[in-house]
């Protein structure tokens, strides 16, 4: 026997294989073991074969017989997606520390262990489901007003082309288009969103009221079509009319030929 400032330690024969055990200050007795978490790799030693009661699920898990509870939950890990962190191992009705030895504790080959999650960590699991859940139901209710925006796009860019071509469009097009569009800026007001759905919304944003503004000025357009080329018209005329002859400015189209309006005549009429 050997002794230690902290521990005592004692070496036992099991099925052939020297196994090292140390006694804890708290009085436990436990396997002694240079890298604690590490399961052991040697391939003569004895392995026994745990029956893992996981929920509705079930795991036969092959280790050690010198495992501890610490190395069965590294293996169970690969097996259900959990971390040994996040993991409680009851066995004989009594959750079991990661250090303590399978065989100390009475684990023996086809002997059952009960897999249970922490709590903590199924709670934190659950906000990242919720909030998961959020984020696409905020993605989707973007997605669907963008959707519909797309198709109001169509309608208004179809009145844009019958603007510019010079056809006379009802007031009520205009009227109607952007009603649908405010409609949708009300529904992404509505939106609770985060992260990529909030950018996504902002961009929805911006992008109808450029439509909203783009149908406001095609309605004045509509309106007075020939504004601008009626301005330069008129410029062009006050131009021919401000034409000057002899030095003397003249109120009539010079284009018009002056005509005498007085004529003298020999031709006396007698009055009674």
């Amino acid at each position: 026997m050997k002794r230690s400032s902290s521990a005592k330690s004692v070496i036992e024969r099991v099925h052939n294989q020297e196994i090292e055990w140390e006694l804890r200050p708290g009085g436990m007795l436990v396997q002694k073991r240079n890298d604690i978490g590490a399961v052991s790799s040697s391939s003569s030693g004895p392995m026994i074969k745990v029956k893992v009661s996981h929920g509705s699920y079930h795991h036969d898990v092959t280790v050690p017989a010198q495992a501890s509870f610490g190395d069965l939950k590294m293996i169970l890990a690969h097996e259900t997606g959990l971390e040994p962190k996040e993991q409680r191992l009851l066995f004989r009705g009594k959750e079991k520390e990661d250090e303590e030895s399978l065989y100390m504790a009475g684990v023996k080959d086809m002997s059952k262990v009960i897999l249970l999650e922490d709590p903590a960590s199924k709670e934190r699991k659950l906000e990242e489901m919720k909030r998961d859940q959020y984020l696409l139901k905020a993605r989707v209710a973007v997605t669907k007003v963008t959707e519909e925006v797309d198709k109001i796009s169509e309608k208004v860019f179809a009145l844009e082309r019958a603007v510019c071509s010079g056809t006379k469009v009802v007031d009520k097009e205009f009227v109607v288009l952007t009603e649908l569009l405010m409609v949708q800026l009300l529904q992404l007001d509505a939106i609770e969103a985060d992260g990529d759905a909030k950018v996504q919304r902002r961009i929805e944003v911006r992008r109808i009221q450029s439509f909203v503004e783009k149908l406001d000025n095609l309605k004045a357009r509509n309106s007075n079509p020939f504004s601008s080329s009626g301005n330069k018209n008129a410029a062009s005329a006050a131009t021919k009319w401000e034409a000057f002859g002899s030095g003397v400015g003249s109120l009539s189209d010079p284009s018009v030929p002056l005509q005498s309006s007085t004529k003298i005549t020999q031709d006396w009429e007698l009055f009674d």
